[in-house]
């Protein structure tokens, strides 16, 4: 299972018999056990629970049962994210051996529509991080540089769909953990609306924050994926008309202390954009930059709140920055909670008014490339910042509106790293971002793919 095939591709080769979801899926396990010790991405492989849901799909497609949308697709899921009879670890010693007697909502949802679950993924511990750098389970592996970060914390789900190690797999994003990898790792994340996709037994971080989406190899893949988790169609949204689209372009915020060749990149992927007849127009969100910011005290402290008795009876057990940030949690006051929750008011406000001026807001999705594994700081011009508050710079804003974002490749940089370039668009407009994702995809992205292969190869 080198080649990546689309989800379509594979639902259609199952249809005509060119091979059968037992066979598919014996060779994405062989895989997983060929190159996963490279990578770090999986923390628990589920060989028999794949194994039987494969040989389900298989005597459906042989009987000419009515099919559900996903019959015999093999994804994974964050192991923050509860499986039935399977060790839901959350990256932490903590959980190690936590076996949950019921699935999250969103398994419910993949299995009833036919998914094959490969595994668990491995990610930052408790998703408390960006790098994925985790002490309990290995560091997850960049696949196009073995040395560098793949993102987080979804970075094990960032990896193994870059490594076509499945089809998709499903991660969390509270500060942007889902678009941050699938930018990492030049795949496409999608942070739906918040509370679009349930997220009833997954371990959180912020009731406030937390989001479940899809990170999938490309657009109509992340479309049939979405069908499976909302009951929404969006596969009809997969065409490349977009002339007209307002494209809502931020000064000053999005484009101050960015990588030179992601700011290129992104001026770049704009006039691809505009060529296929969008309308570029600036706006004026002037006050996220200190409104992002409250991310960090509403996460930090009603994580410290998620997570108090562990930080009472186990405080050692944690790994040594997700101690520190929960510890800094403890000390948030209440009067700091407030002011953060009404920070988010206003940043709620001031996005939905650049909605009603533009279609879509568009920016690079990380100011930085990811960078080597144990690197703590970066320096852009006169800024340093910890590598956490860096490469949440673009993404916070929508965790905290709760607004749906998109991260879609844009290309490598001169390190030979993916960019991402992000859309985000009022609640409930996920069609919208489909849409002007796909065009963009299908204009500009076929070589980026065909690179993305042959790394994927290599492994």
């Amino acid at each position: 299972m080198e080649k990546i095939m689309s989800i379509t591709k594979l639902i259609d080769g199952y249809k005509k018999k060119e091979f059968s979801p037992v066979e598919i899926t014996k060779q994405y396990l062989k895989r997983m056990d060929d190159i996963d010790h490279k990578l770090h991405a999986f923390i628990t492989v589920t060989y028999e629970t794949a194994l039987a849901q494969a040989k389900n799909a298989e005597d459906n497609y042989l009987k000419g049962k009515q099919l559900s949308a996903l019959q015999g697709v093999p994804l994974s899921y964050k192991d923050l994210i509860n499986t039935n009879g399977v060790r839901t670890t959350s990256g932490s010693k903590i959980n190690h051996s936590y076996i949950p007697n019921s699935d999250a909502y969103v398994v419910q949802k993949l299995t009833q529509a036919g998914a094959i679950n490969l595994g668990k993924t491995n990610l930052h511990e408790f998703a408390f991080g960006i790098t994925s750098t985790n002490p309990f389970y290995g560091a997850v592996k960049n696949p196009w540089n073995l040395d560098n970060i793949p993102g987080g914390s979804s970075g094990g789900s960032g990896a193994a769909v870059c490594a076509n190690l499945g089809l998709a797999s499903i991660g969390t994003d509270t500060g942007g953990s889902i678009r941050i990898p699938a930018s990492a790792c030049g795949v496409i994340g999608l942070k739906p609306t918040k509370g679009m996709v349930d997220t009833t037994g997954v371990q959180g971080i912020s009731w406030t924050l937390d989001h479940v989406g899809p990170i999938t190899q490309n657009i109509g893949d992340l479309a049939i994926i979405m069908n499976g988790l909302t009951d929404r169609l969006y596969q009809e949204h997969c065409h490349t008309q977009i002339s007209g689209m307002r494209i809502g372009v931020p000064r000053h915020y999005f484009t101050c202390h960015i990588e030179p060749d992601i700011l290129l990149a992104y001026q770049n992927a704009l006039q691809q954009l505009e060529s296929l007849g969008a309308i570029l127009m600036e706006i004026d969100i002037s006050s996220v930059q200190t409104a992002s910011e409250q991310v960090f005290p509403i996460a930090l402290a009603e994580g410290a709140s998620i997570h108090e008795n562990h930080l009472r009876f186990k405080l050692n057990d944690f790994g040594e920055d997700v101690r520190a940030h929960l510890e800094a949690g403890k000390s948030i006051t209440a009067m700091d909670y407030i002011k953060a929750l009404n920070w988010r008011k206003k940043a709620i406000s001031e996005v939905d008014q650049a909605l009603t001026e533009v279609d879509i807001i568009a920016t690079p999705t990380l100011p930085v490339s990811p960078k080597q594994i144990g690197v703590e700081h970066v320096e852009i011009d006169d800024l340093q910042e910890d590598i956490f508050t860096s490469m949440t710079r673009y993404t916070r804003l929508f965790s905290l509106t709760g607004h749906p974002a998109l991260s879609i490749p844009m290309g490598l940089d001169t390190q030979g790293m993916p960019m991402g370039l992000q859309l985000a668009s009022k609640y409930y407009y996920e069609p919208l971002l489909i849409r002007s994702g796909y065009a963009f995809e299908q204009s500009y992205l076929t070589d980026f793919y065909e690179q993305r292969q042959r790394i994927s190869q290599n492994l």
